[in-house]
């Protein structure tokens, strides 16, 4: 009698967002579950994971802080305690830019709190869960700022830059318990963060590709990364820029 193939289930952090919500629908359309996250904004997560149940997918919204490391764990312990998590994509970020000589100790300690602290707090309470059934993936969000660097955004690009780092020695940790690691660095993707920041006459200028790129070209990419099939990709950086890296 073959066994029925087990439902896998995704951790997607900022999954409300522009990238993070196309993440979740690639990800609930791969047949996995989806619980998407928001930081305070529950009702954005929950109309993503209302979009997934009508599209006969499976997905639940939960909103915490992953910088307050007592809170995150606390929430992952509720939700482990369902099933185990298989999947988590760091995709949480933010912007508050300025240059470096300008820039106040709030504005770059409160960006890396949220891309490299978050990523601990998140990440870490999963990994022993995973290595114990030897399947897993880890997937962070990064962006072209860390390769190429960015005017105004030295905190951005110190907590994408850390990350891929710390990816980079999670995989060789982890590789031995089936449980790959890797970064997905979009470079400039359509969306809210960007709407405002790049016309397109700039875009055409810095990019060879001569547009934005969608999210759903980003979200393409990291359900890729989360497939049986990708199993000996690990440890790396791969951008989704249209050539600008």
């Amino acid at each position: 009698m073959s066994q029925v193939p087990k439902t896998r289930r995704a951790l997607v952090t900022g999954g409300s967002g522009d990238i993070g919500s196309a993440i979740c629908l690639e990800l609930a359309r791969q047949g996995m579950q989806v619980i998407v996250h928001a930081n305070g904004n529950l009702a954005k997560a929950e109309a993503v994971a209302q979009q997934i149940v009508q599209e006969g997918g499976q997905a639940r919204a939960v909103a915490f802080d992953i910088t307050d490391a007592e809170a995150t764990s606390a929430q992952l312990q509720a939700l482990l305690e369902d099933a185990a998590i298989d999947v988590v994509v760091n995709n949480a970020g933010i912007h508050d830019d300025a240059p470096m000589a300008g820039m106040s100790s709030t504005q770059w300690h409160r960006v890396i709190d949220v891309s490299l602290h978050g990523f601990f707090n998140v990440s870490q309470p999963l990994l022993l869960p995973m290595a114990r059934q030897r399947w897993g993936r880890v997937v962070c969000v990064s962006s072209v700022a860390a390769v190429m660097g960015n005017r105004g955004q030295t905190n951005y690009a110190a907590a994408k830059g850390a990350l891929h780092g710390a990816v980079k020695s999670l995989a060789r940790e982890m590789a031995s318990r089936g449980i790959t690691a890797n970064v997905v660095a979009p470079g400039v993707i359509q969306g809210s963060m960007t709407a405002d920041v790049f016309d397109p006459e700039h875009i055409k200028a810095i990019v060879p590709a001569a547009r934005a790129g969608k999210p759903e070209e980003v979200a393409a990419l990291v359900a890729f990364l989360c497939r049986d099939s990708a199993a000996y990709i690990n440890g790396q950086v791969i951008g989704v820029n249209g050539g600008m890296a």
